[in-house]
């Protein structure tokens, strides 16, 4: 079967032509889906590669995914920290695709796992922006004849070294960068540069919905802070460290994660730790993820007077499409307030 792959191709088929009007593009986790889709409009629908209801760092390909990818004409994706096993089938299944990794943005605030499970009084706070280190990964356009340079794949894991390809680790740079809106700003001005690209004829249209994807972020950025700022001091425990970005937006005060790998169990010894911290720190809250057992939740806050949320990051009960990423930040601010007040 003889697959087009390159948009000057299908440019050049009248067959196809409705093509460039509707770029195929490819999203790696629902919050990024949504914010692609705040700036794509009506203009294209993008594909989403994992379901959110299951965790990024360990999957497994399905079929109508790898379909999806093999059509794309661009690929955004956090980048291989979050999602390692991912690398691959983009490289292999996308070569003439344009892959835009969003942690390797230019501006974009970075920010490295906390070193233990058991967090700082102030670890919340900190500042760890490595976004003069970030890079634009703009040059990289794929959407040519040639293969898929080496150069690109050096800049692609030098922005994450540290990171095993193996699985997720807590090593170097936290990749759930998406939790920080400001973030968001700066990918939503990258997205509409990408598409204009792709898609000049809709150049207009993709940067107006940037524009306005942008003022819809800052005024739900505006109402999170407004809310939160009266629970700022009051103790927490996460699952597993995904929320340092959303905590150090917000200035909220974590005192520890449940888990610092997502692959590995904790040992008797740190639940121990955390149930201590849980007693003596008056911890008010202890919060659970969809996508893990609450059976070490329930563990760990049993004798004591913590409450528990569950607490989702990706997203899995909001709707797809350009309303998502708000919804998230509200979810994310809502449940937060509910558990800490």
């Amino acid at each position: 079967m003889i697959r087009i792959t390159s948009l000057a191709l299908v440019l050049t088929s009248t067959a196809t032509l409705a093509h460039a009007d509707m770029p195929r593009i490819a999203t790696d986790i629902a919050p990024v889906h949504g914010l692609v889709s705040m700036v794509t409009g009506d203009q294209a629908t993008p594909s989403l590669l994992i379901d959110p209801s299951a965790s990024p760092h360990t999957n497994a390909m399905r079929p109508s995914t790898a379909a999806a990818l093999q059509e794309a004409d661009v690929v955004f994706w956090m980048g291989d920290a979050l999602t390692p096993w991912l690398e691959t089938p983009i490289e292999t299944l996308a070569p003439d695709a344009r892959h835009s990794a969003l942690l390797s943005v230019e501006g974009a605030t970075l920010r490295s796992f906390r070193d233990t499970a058991a967090f700082g009084a102030d670890e919340g706070h900190d500042d760890h922006d490595h976004g003069d280190h970030a890079h634009d990964e703009e040059e990289h356009n794929h959407n040519d004849d040639h293969a898929h340079s080496d150069d690109h794949a050096h800049d692609d894991d030098h922005a994450h070294e540290g990171h095993e390809h193996e699985g997720h680790d807590h090593d170097g740079t936290d990749p759930h960068a998406w939790l920080d809106p400001a973030n968001a700003q700066v990918w939503l001005t990258h997205i509409a540069a990408i598409l204009s690209e792709i898609d000049p004829d809709n150049a207009a249209t993709y940067t107006a919905n940037a524009s306005a994807a942008k003022a819809t972020v800052a005024k739900e950025t505006d109402a999170a802070r407004a809310r939160l700022a009266p629970l700022q001091g009051k103790p927490f425990v996460v699952f597993h460290d995904a929320y340092h970005y959303f905590e150090a937006q917000f200035g909220l005060s974590a005192t520890g994660a449940l888990s610092l790998s997502d692959a590995v169990p904790p040992s008797p010894s740190h639940v121990a730790e955390i149930q201590a911290r849980i007693r003596d720190q008056n911890v008010v809250c202890v919060f659970s993820e969809p996508q893990y057992s609450d059976r070490l939740v329930q563990t760990v806050i049993d004798r004591t007077d913590a409450r528990t949320v569950e607490l989702d990051p990706l997203g899995a009960q909001i709707d797809l499409g350009a309303a998502f990423y708000p919804a998230l930040l509200r979810d994310m601010t809502t449940r937060f307030a509910e558990c800490l007040q």
